[in-house]
């Protein structure tokens, strides 16, 4: 049976190149499109879709409104599209904290090229989210599949572990769909005086600072996006910046932030096996790795890594996950020595601080 997609957008182009994307897909069709929220009510309770994409730069906050009263009575997937602008930042956080599953750009579909990488992008985020519907049958059977060519970590960095005489902590964190949520629950029940974080989040360049902001509201670590040669200090969270690869390094006894705008690798950047990657080779056992939520396989391969040389490595487990891609990648691959819901990862770090932890990681 096919993915029913509801498409609403105030754009009749919009509205079209979608319908055409879509309905080329055999596991998948558009049963109704809707130019506004209002009119797109009716069509829910007639058509039943699986899964919505909905434009939130609609006027005002008709996208959020719509959004929220979803949820709140007739919870569905949603997709949103947007500009993916600094304008557009804010609403599409929110829309995230009410219960989206993820976000796109508008199409620019300028060459052909880009438009068979919008067109895997759009379907693989729509198959992802009807996968989210646990009460769906046979939703989980449905995978993303994906042609273009995948670079490794080895396209930016080499694997070179570095022997260096420290017990600085520093704990490393990658996510994708769903982090949004689950970085905001993970880092505000951490203490001010944690040690620094090392955060990849997949999201584009014009969302990072403002997304970084948004937990450093919240947080009592302080929160900032990473800049390019800096110390890392405890008490801090590093995002990386929308584009850019976060990576771990050592300035003499110190650790730093290296940004990197390397190839695309898991087709990411920033990407998680990058930072896992970085870690591996010049932090060891007084690293602790964590996998969050997220579609696709983006730091199953570095988790590995940062495993073979001792790190202590987390991953969030299924039931609290928005999309599992991530960490049960990491998990088949043997990289992971606990799996645990997201309430449970902070007191494992904190545990894993105080030395209590070491011994009650279990593969």
């Amino acid at each position: 049976m096919a993915i029913k997609v509801l498409i609403i957008d105030d754009s009749a182009l919009i509205r079209a190149l979608l319908s055409e994307i879509i309905n080329t897909q055999s596991d998948m069709e558009v049963v109704g499109t809707a130019p506004t929220p209002q009119a797109a009510s009716e069509r829910i309770t007639a058509l039943n879709p699986d899964v919505i994409t909905l434009d939130v730069d609609l006027p005002r906050t008709e996208g959020l409104d719509f959004l929220e009263k979803l949820m709140r009575l007739r919870p569905t997937p949603v997709v949103m599209i947007t500009s993916l602008t600094e304008k557009s930042c804010d609403v599409t956080l929110r829309a995230l904290e009410l219960g989206a599953f993820d976000y796109l750009g508008k199409p620019r579909l300028d060459t052909r090229k880009g438009a068979l990488e919008y067109a895997e992008e759009l379907t693989g985020k729509i198959r992802g989210a009807f996968q989210s519907q646990a009460k769906k049958p046979g939703a989980g059977s449905r995978m993303v599949h994906h042609s273009q060519r995948k670079y490794s970590a080895d396209a930016v960095l080499p694997a070179k572990h570095l022997n260096f005489s420290t017990t600085e902590k520093v704990i490393v964190v990658g996510a994708s769909t769903g982090g949004t949520a689950a970085l905001r629950t993970f880092l505000t029940a951490l203490p001010a005086d944690c040690p620094a974080i090392l955060v990849t989040q997949h999201m584009p360049e014009a969302f990072s600072r403002a997304f970084a902001a948004r937990l450093n509201g919240v947080c009592a670590m302080t929160v900032k996006e990473a800049e390019h040669g800096e110390r890392l200090l405890p008490g801090h969270a590093y995002l990386a910046p929308g584009n850019r690869h976060l990576l771990l390094s050592r300035s003499g006894a110190d650790y730093a932030v290296t940004l990197s705008d390397g190839p695309l690798v898991s087709r990411q950047r920033p990407s998680v096996d990058v930072m896992f990657r970085s870690a591996a080779n010049c932090a060891g056992e007084n690293c602790l790795g964590i996998i969050m939520t997220g579609m696709g396989d983006d730091g199953a391969a570095g988790m590995l890594e940062l495993h073979q040389v001792g790190v202590r490595t987390l991953a969030q487990d299924e039931q609290s996950c928005l999309a599992f891609g991530m960490p049960k990648e990491a998990i088949a691959r043997g990289g992971v020595d606990q799996v645990a819901p997201l309430g449970e990862l902070s007191a494992l770090l904190i545990a894993w601080l105080s030395g209590l932890g070491q011994r009650s990681f279990q593969v």
